[in-house]
Parts: structure tokens; sequence; C-alpha cells
């Protein structure tokens, strides 16, 4: 298997007489992967036909990045700019700053009301997704460290699964407070909503937040912050389907995808 994820910044310059140089960025920059197999079996090549063919649905289609280490999105990691769509709350409990005063200002939350059940949660949502998509039997680290070193009261570090019909399954709830949480997504988990439970209210800085594949829960207590990668929306633009020279019985598949920035697939 190959695999490229060099990023497409969509940087373009710009050269005066005088010989002065100006670059311009969008303020959308799409990831693009190019993935190919060699002597792909029958059953995989299947399921990426189907995909690649929109054969069950127009997409888009979920990619769980093999090497990305934070699958949360870059400003939301980094608890900077405009909170619209980043989290959710229940009700008015909570309030979230920092987005309307510039895209590299940190967000803050304050805790207005504890609800009924005793705490009001803060959830991480994902852009597009129900939840950050998962794969069974996968371990994931959930933490929030700058929530922690801000002192906020809050519940052991939390998740809560849900199947590919977005029908709540369970929760997971680290084994004390203050440490990462590592678990393992459950059989027919399809997506995670990752929160946190405040039991006081009060005003403090987000600060980092980390949802990673695997136990990086060393790692982070030793003081490492994986930027966030996030965990895309991508459309299948490319396919390329060859029986494998000297047996047919296999295949070359090769997909391109591109990030999409809209519910169109």
């Amino acid at each position: 298997m190959s695999y490229d994820r060099s990023p497409d910044l969509g940087v373009t310059e710009f050269r005066s007489l005088e010989g002065g140089v100006t670059t311009w960025a969008p303020r959308l920059r799409p990831r693009r992967l190019k993935l190919s197999w060699t002597a792909m079996e029958r059953g995989d090549v299947d399921h990426l036909d189907r995909l690649a063919r929109r054969v069950t649905a127009l997409g888009p289609v979920a990619l769980v990045d093999p090497l990305s280490r934070n699958l949360l999105a870059g400003d939301q990691a980094a608890g900077l700019g405009a909170a619209a769509g980043k989290w959710a709350v229940t009700g008015s409990q909570i309030v979230m700053y920092g987005g309307s005063a510039g895209a590299y200002v940190p967000n803050s939350v304050s805790v207005e009301t504890i609800g009924t059940s005793g705490h009001s949660d803060l959830v991480w949502r994902h852009p597009y997704f129900h939840g950050i998509p998962v794969v069974p039997g996968q371990r994931y680290t959930w933490w929030t460290p700058g929530l922690v070193a801000a002192g906020a009261p809050m519940v052991n570090s939390q998740v809560a699964w849900y199947s590919a019909a977005k029908g709540f399954m369970t929760t997971a709830t680290a084994s004390k407070p203050g440490v990462p949480l590592v678990t393992t997504a459950p059989a027919g988990a399809a997506y995670v909503r990752p929160y946190v439970a405040f039991t006081a209210t009060g005003l403090w800085d987000l600060g980092a937040s980390i949802f990673c594949p695997g136990d990086i829960s060393a790692d982070l207590l030793a003081g490492e912050r994986p930027a966030g990668e996030g965990c895309p929306a991508m459309s299948i633009t490319g396919y390329s389907h060859v029986a494998t020279p000297g047996n047919g019985a296999f295949r070359d598949i090769g997909l391109e995808l591109v990030e999409v920035t809209s519910a169109v697939g």
C-alpha cells in the first residue's frame, strides 16, 4: 500500500515589477489524499468499489487518517477562534467565548449553571458527522490538559459511543480525575463524542484538547501536545481498478480523495 497526504495549501504567489513577492492563501484549504493497494482481496475491493461508485449513498465518506495523532480540528484542538460548530452544550448552561475577537484568540468556557444531573456537559463536535469516526476495536486516548491545568472542576475524562445509525451505545470514563482516558471502541461503534462534565460554575481558559488513535497517555502526561489534524469528510474524486498482473483474482486499486467543506458529497 502507498499513501500520500501532502497538503494542498492553495498559496498563490504574485511578483511585482520591482521584484517584490506577495502571497495569498484562501481561508479554506481542502486536503487531498492518494491511496493505492496492490493485490487487494475481493471483499475489500467490493467495499471500496461501492464507495467509489456511490452505490449505497452519495457520500461524503469518513477516512480515519492512520498517521494522525489528534483527530480534532486544528483550531478546536488548540482552543482558538470562532466557537460556532466546535462544541455542543445543553441550553444556556455553558457559554463559549473568544471567536468574535479573531481566529487566533484563545477560547474560554463559562459555566453559568449546573444541570439537575449535578454537572453541565461540554461536547467536542465533528463539523460534519454525528461524531468523530472510529474503528471498532481500536484504542483511543482522550484528554483536556488545558482545562486540567486551569483547575476546572470536572468529572473524569469521558466519551460517548454511537452506532452507524447514530444511536447511543455506551459511555467510557477515566479511572481517576485529571488523567487521560484510554479506551477501546466497542463492537458496532461508528462515532464517538468526547466531552467533559463540569461540576461547578466558573470561567476558565479552554486550552489544548487531544483525541488520538492509540494509547499516548504517557506522552501526554510527559507534556506532549499533538496538534489537531482533524478527521475531515472526504469525497472520492479518482478511482482506478485493474487486475493484478499474474493473478486475476486480486485487484490493484487506487483512490484519490479531497476534503469537502459542505454537506454535498
